[in-house]
C-alpha cells in the first residue's frame, strides 16, 4: 500500500469523526442534554481507549496494523449509524463509546504504518503529510457536519459521516500483507531504550506535554459548539468557524518542515502551545462568526504544529520494536486526560458557563509549554 492510499484512508476516517463530535454536541443540545451531560458524552469518547491504548500498541507492533485498522474503521461505521436507527441520548452515549474504542485502534496503528514509511530522513515529511490528512479532514467533517444539521437534522447527519469510513473498509478489505515495517535507529535513538517507557525523560515530557495539546484541540471541538449556540450562531455558522481551524492547521503543516529544520521540533512544539494559550484565552471576548473564524485561525496555526511535531518525537525516541507501544501509551495518557478534563470542565461550565472553560484550559496550555521547556 503507497502512502497516498493510506493518507485517503486517514482523511475519510479524520472527517467522519470529526463530523460525529460536532453532530454529538448540538444533537444532545437538541435533545435536553446540560452541559454536564455532554461532558460525560466527551468522557466517553475516552473511557475505553484509556484502558486499551497499550495493548492496541502492542498488538500493532506483534500483529502488524491492517486488522487493526480494518476493525477500526469498520466499527466507525457501526458506531455512526447506531444515532441515526436510534435517536436518543442512550444511542449517542453508546455511539461516542464506540467512536471512541475503535477509533483508538485504527489511530495507533496508523501512526506506526506513517513512521515506518522510509528511513529517519523521511519521517518528517511523512509525519507532516499525515498531519496534512487530519487537518483537510478536520475542515470538511465540521463544515459537512453542520450544514448537514440544517439541512437534514441532527440524526440523518449521522448517516452522512457513517459513508465516509466505508471507503476505508473497502480499502483495507482488499489489501494484503500490510506491516508496520521495520526501521533501523541512529545511535541516538538507541540510547533511548528502557525497559519503561516513561523511565525516559524526554519520551516522558513529550507525552504529557502532547496530551495538553490533544485536549486543546479535542475541547475547542466539542465546546465550540456550545458556546456558538450560546451567542446564537447556526449549525452552519458553527461548522465554519471549526472548519477555519482545520484550514489553518493544513496550512500550517505545508510549512512545518522548514519550520522544524529552522527551529527544531521541540521549539516549533513549544511555541505552538503558547500561541493556542493566547487563541482560548480570546474566544470568549467574541460572538460574531468572522471574529470567531479567526480565533480559530490562530488556535488552528497553533495546535495544528503540536500533534505531528508529537508525533515524530515520540517515533524518534521510541525503543526498536516498540512505536506502536509508545503511541499506545501517549493514546493512554491522552484519552485519561480526555476523560477527567470534560468531567471538570462540564461542571465548570454549568455552573459558570462556556468562558470558564476556554480560560482554564488556556492555562493547561501554557503551562504544557513550560513543562516542555528544554532542561540545562
Amino acid at each position: 500500500m503507497s502512502i497516498g492510499t493510506v493518507l485517503l484512508i486517514v482523511l475519510c476516517n479524520m472527517a467522519s469523526f470529526r463530523a460525529s463530535k460536532v453532530i454529538v454536541s448540538l444533537f444532545a443540545i437538541e435533545l435536553g442534554a446540560s452541559q454536564f451531560i455532554i461532558g460525560i458524552l466527551i468522557a466517553l469518547y475516552s473511557l475505553f481507549p484509556a484502558m486499551l491504548a497499550i495493548y492496541a500498541g502492542k498488538l500493532s507492533d506483534r500483529l502488524g496494523v491492517r486488522l487493526p485498522m480494518l476493525f477500526g474503521s469498520l466499527g466507525m461505521v457501526a458506531a455512526l449509524l447506531l444515532p441515526w436507527l436510534f435517536p436518543s441520548m442512550p444511542a449517542l452515549y453508546a455511539s461516542a463509546a464506540l467512536i471512541g474504542v475503535t477509533m483508538m485502534m485504527y489511530n495507533v496503528s496508523v501512526q506506526n504504518l506513517i513512521g515506518s514509511f522510509g528511513g529517519a530522513e523521511d519521517r518528517t515529511r511523512n509525519f507532516s503529510n499525515y498531519a496534512l490528512a487530519l487537518a483537510l479532514g478536520s475542515s470538511i467533517g465540521p463544515m459537512a457536519a453542520g450544514f448537514s444539521i440544517d439541512f437534514i437534522g441532527h440524526a440523518r447527519s449521522y448517516l452522512i459521516a457513517a459513508a465516509l469510513p466505508v471507503v476505508s473498509v473497502a480499502i483495507l478489505a482488499f489489501t494484503r500483507g500490510l506491516s508496520g515495517g521495520h526501521r533501523t535507529k541512529s545511535e541516538e535513538e538507541q540510547a533511548v531504550l528502557s525497559a519503561s517507557l516513561l523511565a525516559n525523560p524526554l519520551l516522558r515530557r513529550t507525552l504529557i506535554a502532547g496530551a495538553m495539546a490533544v485536549t486543546g484541540q479535542d475541547l475547542f471541538q466539542f465546546y465550540m459548539p456550545i458556546f456558538g449556540h450560546s451567542v446564537g450562531l447556526s449549525a452552519s455558522a458553527i461548522g465554519v468557524v471549526l472548519a477555519m481551524f482545520g484550514i489553518a492547521a493544513f496550512m500550517v503543516r505545508v510549512a512545518l518542515p522548514a519550520l522544524v529544520k529552522r527551529s527544531g521540533a521541540d521549539a516549533v512544539f513549544r511555541r505552538s502551545l503558547y500561541v493556542s494559550a493566547v487563541a482560548f484565552l480570546a474566544i470568549p471576548l467574541f460572538d460574531s462568526a468572522i471574529a470567531l473564524s479567526a480565533v480559530a485561525l490562530v488556535l488552528g496555526l497553533g495546535i495544528g504544529c503540536a500533534q505531528p511535531v508529537t508525533l515524530m518525537l515520540i517515533f524518534s525516541r521510541a525503543p526498536e520494536g516498540r512505536s506502536g507501544e509508545a503511541f499506545g501509551m501517549r493514546a493512554t495518557i491522552n484519552q485519561i486526560t480526555h476523560i477527567a478534563v470534560p468531567l471538570i470542565f462540564g461542571t465548570i461550565g454549568s455552573a459558570f458557563g462556556v468562558a470558564p472553560v476556554f480560560l482554564a484550559n488556556a492555562l493547561i496550555l501554557a503551562g504544557a509549554g513550560a513543562f516542555n521547556r528544554e532542561k540545562k
